[in-house]
């Protein structure tokens, strides 16, 4: 039987991650202490900036405590002072140094899928931070290739398809990205597995292409099982 190919998201898709970047942001949102805005309305400013950044900078904790540091710059009503750019990017800085919390079935679904298709690891975000975390999963040694990139559009995945020799018609992008993992990859001609997942960052969310016949929607990862 030929062997399907599945390119598999890793943040809030093995992984938690976004969880992490919420609770740095209270934490900023604490810190600052903003006598009449709202989390919310902090947390939309902090978006416009995160929006305009991320097209040069990219994706990481690093960046977001760039991003932190910015915002906070922004919308401090007191002298900043470098102690407190300092203790800002420590909200994001420590995100690194939270445990991995590999989500429920993943580890036993991928390695019933590792034995049925041919799996690649595919995902955005700073290289050496994404490494690492692959890294402290476990989960690396069920893919066959690990693909980091800049931004996951449809451009790259018809690069990854092109590098990787891949066939569009037995190709499937699984993850809980409707701007990253599902879209793009219809676009590209791939199918797509959405997974949602509560938490997904809210510069991740998109209406879900829903007119093609390539897209499934799971409720779990452990669902892949009934598919492949």
């Amino acid at each position: 039987m030929t062997r399907p190919f599945l390119l598999i998201d890793a943040d809030d898709t093995l992984w938690e991650n976004n969880i992490y970047f919420e609770r740095a942001f209270e934490e900023f949102v604490a810190f600052l202490d903003h006598s009449s805005l709202s989390p919310g309305q902090i947390r939309s400013v902090l978006d416009e900036i995160e929006e305009v950044n991320s097209r040069v900078h990219g994706y990481g904790s690093l960046n977001f405590g760039r991003n932190l540091r910015q915002c906070y710059q922004h919308l401090a009503e007191r002298d900043v002072s470098p102690e407190d750019l300092d203790t800002v990017m420590g909200f994001a800085q420590r995100i690194l140094e939270c445990p991995m919390e590999v989500i429920e079935g993943v580890p036993d679904t991928l390695e019933y899928l590792s034995l049925r298709c041919d799996l690649t690891l595919f995902t955005k975000g700073n290289p050496e931070e994404q490494k690492l975390k692959i890294g402290r999963s476990g989960l690396g040694a069920f893919f066959s290739h690990t693909s980091i990139v800049k931004e996951k559009d449809a451009a790259a995945y018809l690069l990854l398809v092109e590098e990787r020799k891949l066939e569009p018609e037995r190709t499937w992008m699984i993850g809980n990205s409707p701007k990253s993992d599902i879209n793009p990859a219809l676009e590209a001609g791939l199918g797509a597995v959405f997974i949602p997942h509560a938490r997904t960052w809210i510069l991740e969310r998109q209406e879900v292409r829903t007119d093609s016949a390539r897209l499934l929607i799971l409720e779990r990862f452990g669902d892949l099982r009934k598919h492949f």
